[in-house]
């Protein structure tokens, strides 16, 4: 299948990734009472190959989903440990208990899943809606270690060519969280769904 797409859809491709990124900071304000704001430096479409140099040899904290509709492939979010400890603090009154051999809390742990799961059905909203179509996906999946772990947790590297990194900071009133969001998609899924769109009226 032929992935061109009409020069004048190409925004698409930046808005999709934007309007997911306010869809996860507007859900987080509304789950946690804090007044979040998302701040995007930077969207790439990059090849497998710089992605995972990229992603690196680091310790992070991983959130990640099937699509199981078009336009199919994986989404991952990778947060920084200490920010997703403090916004997962802010978010707990009272104390958090011992940190388990993960290096958080039950309770802590607890949190962190729950901010994964109103960010990853956030994006992927925020994906539907500028795509006018549903998207559905599998439970989020939480891992805390390296990054090499947190790939084999997800099923290990999609067989996809091209990725979206989205670098981002989510920003509360409390704490800083550095999020980047790396999603595989089916490219000829993806864009056949692009192409349905009317370029006049949408873009």
């Amino acid at each position: 299948m032929s992935l061109k797409v009409d020069i004048r859809k190409l925004e698409l491709f930046n808005k999709i990734c934007r309007q997911g990124s306010i869809q996860v900071a507007d859900s987080l304000s509304q789950m946690s009472g804090m007044d979040a704001e998302i701040e995007m430096a930077k969207i790439n479409f990059l090849h497998i190959d710089d992605v995972k140099k990229h992603i690196g040899d680091r310790n992070a904290v991983g959130i990640s989903i099937e699509l199981t509709e078009s336009p199919y492939g994986n989404v991952l979010f990778l947060l920084d440990p200490s920010d997703s400890k403090e916004l997962a603090q802010s978010m707990i009154p009272g104390d958090m208990g011992g940190d388990d051999s993960s290096g958080f809390s039950s309770m802590e742990k607890s949190a962190i899943q729950e901010i994964g799961n109103i960010m990853t059905s956030s994006y992927i909203d925020g994906w539907a809606n500028v795509l006018n179509t549903t998207i559905n996906m599998t439970t989020p999946t939480f891992t805390y270690g390296s990054t090499a772990k947190i790939i084999d947790e997800m099923g290990g590297w999609p067989d996809k060519e091209m990725v979206f990194v989205l670098d981002s900071e989510i920003t509360t009133h409390d704490t800083d969280l550095d999020l980047t969001v790396y999603t595989f998609p089916q490219l000829d899924s993806l864009v056949e769904l692009v192409r349905r769109i009317d370029v006049d009226a949408e873009v």
